[in-house]
């Protein structure tokens, strides 16, 4: 499992990314898809049209640090999501069922207790 920070949340591109963007276009993706600041350190997914490379993008205490992901067999199964999103927010135990492999759609939550907020 992840080891996600508590304040830290995670942003995925539902849009296919040119996965040719390093720092600086993700980072300007960032700006315009999330309306967010990178340097808020929170983690910012990217996917290719494919859906078989992935790019994470995140601020490192005292620099930018980009993660990359390419599957030799298969794709990442994305969550499901409404038709006008640009982007979803993610849990931990989303962000690892999804670099796991793990068919989001069959996986089943069971009830928990959950804060109002």
């Amino acid at each position: 499992m992840l080891s996600i920070p508590a304040g830290v949340r995670v942003f995925l591109c539902v849009q296919p990314t040119d996965m040719r963007k390093s720092f600086d276009g993700l980072t300007g993706l960032v700006q315009s898809v999330f309306q967010q600041n990178v340097l808020d350190g929170h983690l910012f997914l990217f996917v290719n049209r494919r859906r078989d490379k992935l790019k994470l993008l995140y601020w490192d205490r005292d620099g930018l640090a980009l993660w990359a992901k390419r599957l030799e067999v298969g794709t990442f199964e994305l969550p499901a999501h409404a038709v006008d999103a640009s982007q979803l927010e993610l849990d931990a135990t989303d962000l690892s069922l999804l670099l796991n492999g793990i068919d989001l759609g069959s996986a089943r939550r069971r009830k928990r207790y959950r804060a109002a907020i």
